[in-house]
This record gives C-alpha cells, sequence and structure tokens, in this order.
C-alpha cells in the first residue's frame, strides 16, 4: 500500500510505503503525476518517508515501480528518502545513477528536515 499525494503550490509529491508495493500502487500515482506534469514542468520534490523499505508485493509490483521511475525521473528536481532503513544507502547510490535529481538521504526523524530542503528547492522556482 502506498498513500500519495501532491503539495500545491510547491510541486513535492509526498509517498509513503506501508505495505509490500503493488502495480495498482503505481498506476494511481502515474494518473495523479501525469495529471500534475500536463500543467506544470517538472516536481520540485519527492519525499519518500517509511521507517523501513515494505518491498513489493510481486514482480508485477516492481515492474511498475521501475517504469514509473523511468518515465518521470527527468521531471524531478530533488528525491529526500526518509527512513531508517538499512537499504537506505544503497537506495541513495542507486538513484543516483538513474535520475538527474540531487538525492539526499535523511533520518526517519528527520522529515521536516527533508521537506525544508525540498521546499527550498520549491520556493527557489516559483514566480
Amino acid at each position: 500500500m502506498l498513500d500519495y499525494s501532491i503539495m500545491r503550490p510547491e510541486g513535492i509529491l509526498v509517498l509513503r510505503p506501508h505495505a509490500p508495493l503493488s502495480k495498482s500502487d503505481f498506476t494511481g500515482l502515474s494518473t495523479l503525476v501525469d495529471t500534475y506534469l500536463a500543467d506544470h514542468s517538472k516536481l520540485h520534490g519527492v519525499l519518500i518517508c517509511s521507517k523501513s523499505f515494505p518491498g513489493w508485493a510481486d514482480f508485477a509490483g516492481f515492474a511498475a515501480h521501475m517504469r514509473f521511475a523511468s518515465e518521470h525521473h527527468q521531471q524531478v528536481e530533488r528525491v529526500a528518502i526518509v527512513t531508517d532503513s538499512p537499504l537506505a544507502g544503497l537506495a541513495e547510490s542507486l538513484a543516483k545513477h538513474f535520475t538527474s535529481a540531487e538525492v539526499r538521504h535523511f533520518r526517519y526523524t528527520g522529515e521536516s528536515v527533508a521537506m525544508d530542503w525540498l521546499e527550498a528547492a520549491a520556493h527557489a522556482n516559483l514566480p
């Protein structure tokens, strides 16, 4: 299960995975993001916040995740990974190879610091 929303006018996508990710999680997410991007050139930030990474429900969930990332990575300015998962360092390193976005890891207790970092990029780009 994946909770998601876009903060407007900041253009920050907030993702909160709570259970293994499924294909349907990314179907709804893609619709939301594509609708937003139809009227905006990019997302200023993406906040991924989860105490630990829940993984994927199955291969279809993994494939949908990779497809979503490949279709949207060029339209993202910054990514904040907020987690205490031991996989966070690996996720940060891998993300830097697949996106031009600036990627940074924050401890789970540092969500407000991560949001400040994302909002700084958003405010720098607002008219």
